[in-house]
C-alpha cells in the first residue's frame, strides 16, 4: 500500500506507483468544494492509465462530522461515479477524528 499526495508537486510521480495496483483508495475533503474539481480531474486521469484499467475505487468522504459538508451523495454525484462501468466503486462517509466510517 502506497500513500500518496495529492499535492501539484507530487503528482507526476504517481504512476510510478501504478503496477500491480488493484484499488485505489481516495480520501476527499468533504468541506472543500473548490477542490473536488481537481480531484474528478485527477481520478479520471488515474483510471484512464493502462495499469489502472480493472482497479476498484473507495472514496473515503472525510470531514463528514464538519457542519456544511458534502453528504457522500454529493460527492458521488460531482465526481461522476456512476459513470465508472469498468470499475467497481464505493464511497464511504467517514471522519479521522472520530474514526466513524
Amino acid at each position: 500500500m502506497w500513500d500518496l499526495g495529492g499535492q501539484d508537486s507530487l503528482r507526476a510521480a504517481w504512476n510510478t506507483y501504478y503496477s500491480n495496483t488493484e484499488f485505489l483508495i481516495v480520501v476527499v475533503d468533504s468541506t472543500d468544494r473548490e477542490r473536488l474539481s481537481i480531484t474528478k480531474e485527477e481520478l479520471y486521469r488515474m483510471l484512464a492509465h493502462e495499469d489502472l484499467t480493472k482497479s476498484a475505487v473507495l472514496i473515503y468522504a472525510n470531514k463528514q462530522d464538519i457542519k456544511g459538508c458534502m453528504s457522500p451523495a454529493e460527492i458521488s454525484e460531482q465526481l461522476n461515479l456512476t459513470s465508472l462501468k469498468k470499475h467497481r466503486w464505493h464511497i464511504q462517509a467517514c471522519c479521522a477524528l472520530s474514526g466513524e466510517g
